[in-house]
């Protein structure tokens, strides 16, 4: 595994555009400044040693030099060991709508970002238990398997969009059915779904998979996203119509969602722009009976700064030694021969 300890110095690298924008605006006013003493070319035979590349290179020689150290500030990182370690915790499947319904705008921006954004809040939160990612519409499919790596899986989550599921649709059911046989075999009594949905449900009964995940104790929470009023469907900078030219309007359905929940012993939240009731539900799932379970995580990190800075020292020790004029002691070995004239 590869990661940056200080990565906050990595911003510093946004200076490298500005210097690079500051070194080509001092060649520009440079070469302003010769053409009020006269003929360009005529000052140039007055100036024998000049010589525009090397100060090039010498400027390539500077920023890469700076750009290494940058890096070498953020301290790259590589986990050289694997440690299985024992957790206590559940395991939680998060069945996300990615149907075109979740385009719809009454929340800001839309209901699939502010899902998106939501779930990246829950994850920096959690610590101790597992999670796993399954994105449904027509089909449903698994984006993250189980893990306890909150980093992917948040990585997972920022990717997620409704072209991830060709058909579109909204099949519940098929979401409940794949995040059941999802879970770990060590997670038997500490299985938890939560699904987040608009509650449109265009496919199969999705009670009768609710009822089949509960005789296998797995509990389902669901989060109810969207407005009983609803809100039309924007893809692009088109609204969804239907066949009369009429705009579709996405409207929550909450009933299903409710019967979902208590039938497997969860519960149901209607999200708002406030809250989406992660939190709310991650309370509730605390009080469940927790499993001990097995993960590998990097115990040890292998420092790479080092290299990067080694680098860096060369390129500028380079830089120093390179002059920004001809060296006629090394003209013979023809580094810079056959200059061409501006």
């Amino acid at each position: 595994m590869f990661r940056f300890e200080n990565i906050e110095f990595l911003y510093l690298l946004l200076l490298i555009p500005l210097l690079v924008l500051l070194n080509i605006w001092a060649r520009k006013e440079r070469r302003r400044r010769l053409e009020r003493f006269g003929n360009l070319d005529t000052l140039r035979s007055l100036m024998p040693d000049d010589s525009p590349r090397r100060r090039t290179f010498k400027s390539f020689l500077f920023l890469a030099g700076l750009s290494l150290v940058i890096i070498g500030l953020a301290r790259p990182q590589i986990g050289s060991k694997l440690k299985e370690v024992e957790r206590e915790g559940i395991e939680i499947m998060l069945a996300i709508d990615v149907s075109n319904s979740m385009l719809a705008e009454d929340f800001e921006p839309n209901r699939l970002e502010r899902t998106k954004y939501a779930v990246g809040r829950l994850l920096e939160g959690i610590q101790e238990d597992k999670i796993g990612v399954i994105i449904f519409a027509g089909d449903a499919y698994v984006q993250l398997p189980i893990t306890g790596d909150y980093v992917t899986a948040r990585n997972f989550v920022s990717q997620i969009s409704t072209t991830a599921v060709s058909k579109q649709g909204t099949n519940m059911a098929a979401a409940i059915d794949l995040a059941a046989n999802s879970f770990s075999s060590q997670s038997e009594g500490s299985r938890v779904v939560v699904l987040i949905t608009d509650g449109e449900n265009h496919e199969q009964d999705a009670l009768a998979s609710a009822e089949a995940a509960a005789e296998r104790g797995i509990k389902i929470y669901t989060i109810g996203i969207g407005t009983p009023e609803g809100a039309p469907i924007r893809i692009g900078n088109e609204f969804i119509r239907d066949e009369n030219g009429e705009m579709v309007v996405s409207k929550l359905d909450e009933k299903a969602l409710e019967e979902i929940a208590l039938t497997t012993g969860g519960a149901y939240i209607r999200a708002d722009n406030r809250s989406m009731g992660l939190q709310e539900i991650i309370e509730q799932i605390n009080a469940t009976e927790k499993s001990q379970f097995t993960t590998q995580i990097f115990e040890e990190f292998d420092e790479k700064y080092q290299y990067f800075v080694a680098a860096a020292l060369i390129l500028i020790l380079l830089e120093m030694v390179v002059l920004g004029r001809k060296n006629h002691l090394l003209a013979r070995f023809n580094i810079f021969a056959q200059e061409k004239k501006e």
